[in-house]
């Protein structure tokens, strides 16, 4: 799966997460059946932070892509990137506005999830699996027999180690990505 379709299918995913709760089909068949919840608790946030007050636990994981969208929204300004039409913007402006949307992603991330790779080491080079856990490494090409397994790494993989988002807003406010703004004159 190349660079591009791994980011198709992972906005597919959260967008579907999203709108019903639920993972499409041909990304849940590629996906663990179960996803680790991290066992550490959150820190603890001031409710300014995130613009809400804290709530008691509990939620769906649409909650959770909503806030997880509105972090992204609140400190990159992801989601009107990602609504904007670019069609009649020149390469370098886009160009400009993504350098500003992926330092301010990748801030958030950064704070809120701990992320680390699946396997180490450098992609093109050659690795040797014992075994396959096939919630953690996909195969691709000519794969067959037991292991153990002989090829070249494409792509790391990523996994959360830790995940640290805050309280999540109350019930009637978890669908709010970011509130409309009015300026009163």
């Amino acid at each position: 799966m190349t660079f591009g379709e791994r980011v198709g299918a992972a906005f597919r995913a959260f967008f579907s997460l999203l709108a019903s709760g639920t993972l499409p089909p041909d990304v849940a068949g590629a996906a663990p059946a179960e996803v680790p919840r991290a066992t550490d608790p959150a820190p603890a946030e001031p409710a300014s932070a995130v613009g809400v007050t804290a709530a008691p636990p509990g939620g769906t994981p649409a909650d959770g892509a909503v806030q997880l969208l509105a972090l992204f929204q609140r400190d990159a300004r992801l989601l009107d990137f990602l609504m904007e039409d670019l069609t009649g913007y020149a390469d370098a402006q886009v160009g400009a506005a993504v350098r500003e949307v992926h330092a301010g992603a990748r801030k958030t991330l950064k704070q809120y999830l701990e992320i680390e790779p699946v396997l180490d080491g450098a992609e093109d080079q050659a690795v040797t699996l014992p075994t396959v856990d096939p919630s953690e490494v996909k195969l691709v090409g000519r794969v067959g027999g037991a292991g153990p397994v002989r090829g070249t790494l494409r792509h790391r993989g990523w996994r959360s180690a830790r995940v640290l988002l805050p309280s999540l807003p109350p019930a009637g406010a978890r669908q709010v990505i970011a509130p409309a703004e009015v300026e009163v004159a």
